[in-house]
């Protein structure tokens, strides 16, 4: 069935359908088979991130991908600020060690990392804060758009990924460990692999208490 006819606009039942199944079966996958992730699909999911669309198309995310000992120096330049920040929110320090290494272990042990990062090199400038801010914005949405079609892109390949927020609290942190450049803003880190179980499938809130509609007649 055409997606569109003279006689109206006409739904994509099947389509629709499996997008659907694909978005709705997605998980957080934080366990992995300890087999390598080949390059050539990494390169085919960034190229499905990079599909998003972004504030004038100046497509203002770049990545970082991670592979063998970088990860774990990467998890313990990461657990350093984690750690101190903490103890300085009063966790005891036996539970704040166990919360790190779980941490730690959580990003070095995922066959690849892949940093999401923001730059805005290529933005519009503003002389005032306000649309100063409002651009950064705009960006910062454009990459967790990219990071949702990665992690889309990811389960329909069969891999499992996680979303993990961590290189916001520790910026510096992150690009002096990578190198990274200094107009690199670390946003987000997807752990990426092929998953050790099935995930939890987390509780979501009806449409209905999210949602206001207006329709004037």
């Amino acid at each position: 069935m055409p997606e569109h006819s003279t006689e109206g606009t006409r739904m994509n039942e099947d389509r629709l359908n499996t997008f659907e199944a694909l978005a709705c079966s997605r998980r957080s996958i934080r366990r992995y088979r300890d087999e390598p992730v080949p390059r050539a699909l990494i390169e085919r999911l960034l190229a499905i991130a990079g599909r998003a669309p972004s504030a004038h198309n100046r497509q203002p995310w770049r990545w970082a991908v991670i592979t063998g000992d970088m990860r774990r120096r990467l998890a313990d330049a990461m657990a350093v600020p984690f750690r101190r920040d903490l103890l300085a929110d009063g966790v005891p320090v036996d539970e704040a060690e166990r919360i790190v290494a779980r941490s730690r272990a959580r990003i070095s042990t995922a066959p690849v990392l892949i940093l999401a990062c923001l730059t805005m090199e290529d933005m519009d400038t503003y002389p005032d804060e306000h649309r100063r801010r409002n651009e950064w914005l705009m960006a910062a949405q454009s990459v967790a758009l990219a990071c949702q079609n990665l992690l889309l892109a990811a389960h329909a390949a069969g891999l499992g990924a996680c979303w993990l927020c961590a290189p916001l609290f520790c910026p510096q942190t992150v690009r002096d460990t990578l190198h990274l450049p200094e107009t690199w803003e670390p946003q987000a880190l997807i752990t990426l692999g092929w998953p050790a179980n099935t995930g939890r499938d987390r509780p979501r809130h009806p449409v209905s208490t999210l949602t206001r509609w207006y329709d004037e007649a």
